[in-house]
């Protein structure tokens, strides 16, 4: 009797061992299933609620968007300038960046003073080519060329003695000399003329530059109407 118990307790203690070591393994199994369905139910969640962020979040911004709420600082063209401003960057070959500010001060300018922006377009073009250091023999300065001492009292407060190769500044001083000179003579054909110094009685200049302004006219026409 005795060596039976003698010969059974070894064999309880590596039962007991072993089934302490399933326990063991089977608690590391379950907390390694746990993990993984954890992980995974996490991973789903996550990628969830990205899908669900990119969904709700709202559309790029489409040009309209922008073009309605523009850059108080920033002066946009209207369609027919944009296509003025193509016609002439091909025809006198002047770079379209180059170009971009005067036709914002002629079509801001313009605005202000109520004068086509094409019609002070077109002054330039024949003036000085866009060429904004351009100086004829007699002192005229500047895209519009504008004879500075003629004209001291419209430059802005502080501007130095070559202010009007400044496009800005120029347009701006060439817009109102212009304006002036139509008062004064009472009609845009006449104006054209005494903004020249032009005694022609014929017209020429002003019929010059009226002929451009129908040419810009035309562009922008058949462009924005093509593009309805």
């Amino acid at each position: 009797m005795s060596a039976t118990i003698t010969l059974n307790a070894p064999v309880a203690r590596n039962i007991n061992a072993t089934s302490s070591l399933v326990q063991l393994g089977l608690m590391i199994a379950g907390l390694l299933l746990a993990l993984v369905f954890f992980n995974t139910f996490a991973g789903k969640t996550l990628v969830n609620q990205i899908l669900t962020a990119e969904l709700s979040a709202p559309d790029e911004i489409s040009d309209a968007d922008f073009l309605a709420e523009p850059d108080a600082d920033v002066e946009v063209l209207t369609p027919r300038m944009y296509n003025a401003l193509d016609y002439v960057t091909r025809r006198y070959r002047v770079s379209q960046k180059a170009l971009l500010p005067i036709f914002e001060a002629a079509q801001l300018t313009g605005r202000e003073r109520g004068l086509d922006p094409l019609l002070i377009v077109a002054i330039i073009g024949i003036e000085s080519g866009f060429n904004p250091l351009a100086e004829s023999s007699m002192g005229a300065q500047g895209l519009m060329q504008i004879i500075p001492r003629f004209h001291q009292e419209k430059l802005p407060e502080g501007a130095g003695d070559s202010s009007l190769l400044d496009p800005v500044i120029n347009v701006q001083v060439g817009v109102q000399v212009l304006q002036e000179a139509i008062r004064r003579r009472g009609g845009l054909i006449a104006g054209l003329q005494q903004y020249a110094g032009s005694s022609d009685s014929e017209g020429a200049y002003a019929n010059k530059v009226l002929a451009e302004k129908r040419r810009l006219e035309q562009v922008g026409r058949r462009t924005v109407v093509a593009g309805l």
